[in-house]
């Protein structure tokens, strides 16, 4: 079975990048090709990571919705297979990283049915894998409605603010009430400068983790933000990069 890793946390924490280099330094460190999906609609994965845009699995479920609705589907293929080779087509493969964009939410219509076996067909595709990671998008979502349906490492991702402490608060009480088995939570606290606060680590501490991980802002990532280029492009002896390197250790002790 797949170890799935999920990151969720707030909008503007840099949740996206810290799951780029996690999928980058975990295709280093293990060898294994990793299943990336983009689960935020937003869909910035592709390009931290250096990778074309994808079909979205969203487009996918509109196109096959509207081909049932005309009864265009015929006998000869089933729901699921039509599913499972659009998925399929839908997967951008890159160098030890394939790539999913789930894309936007569902309309206005009834979309139950399609969800169910994208679920399906989205599981049955991670087991060919040894480790899914699933960007997500500020909340949940994707969690909830069990994209996934277990989940080995949830990092919970914050910048060093009070709303993004409580937004994380709210991530680890919800990671409790859904129907999905999270083993183990590592808050990841990014774009740390200088010294926290005292009272900003008793926060810290009042959280229900047990495994806290310091990510330092740097400004190598807003360089490279700002020219466009792949983040997985930074170089290894920055800062930031040093310390995503020991959370990937984090993830993967106890492997």
């Amino acid at each position: 079975m797949p170890k799935t890793i999920a990151l969720a946390g707030k909008g503007g924490t840099g949740k996206t990048t810290v799951a780029a280099f996690v999928i980058h330094l975990l295709t280093q460190r293990t060898g294994s090709p990793i299943l990336a999906i983009d689960a935020d609609p937003a869909m910035n994965l592709h390009l931290a990571l250096g990778m074309p845009m994808p079909t979205t699995v969203g487009d996918i479920r509109e196109e096959m919705t509207e081909v049932v609705r005309q009864k265009q589907l015929g006998v000869a293929i089933s729901r699921h297979d039509y599913l499972e080779h659009e998925v399929q087509m839908a997967l951008e493969e890159g160098d030890k990283v394939d790539l999913l964009a789930m894309g936007r939410p569902e309309g206005q219509g009834c979309y139950c049915a399609a969800n169910h076996l994208l679920r399906t067909v989205v599981d049955d595709m991670g087991k060919s894998y040894e480790y899914v990671v699933v960007d997500n998008e500020a909340g949940m979502e994707h969690i909830s409605r069990r994209t996934t349906r277990d989940v080995d490492v949830l990092l919970i991702v914050s910048d060093p603010t009070v709303r993004g402490l409580r937004a994380a608060e709210v991530i680890l009480a919800l990671a409790d009430d859904i129907e999905v088995n999270v083993h183990k939570k590592i808050f990841v606290l990014n774009r740390v400068i200088n010294d926290l606060p005292d009272s900003f680590r008793n926060e810290i501490d009042n959280l229900d983790v047990e495994i806290c991980a310091l990510i330092p802002a740097d400004p190598n990532i807003n360089e490279l933000d700002v020219l466009g280029e792949p983040l997985v492009t930074l170089n290894g002896d920055s800062p930031a990069y040093k310390a995503i390197e020991e959370l990937v250790e984090l993830i993967l002790k106890d492997d």
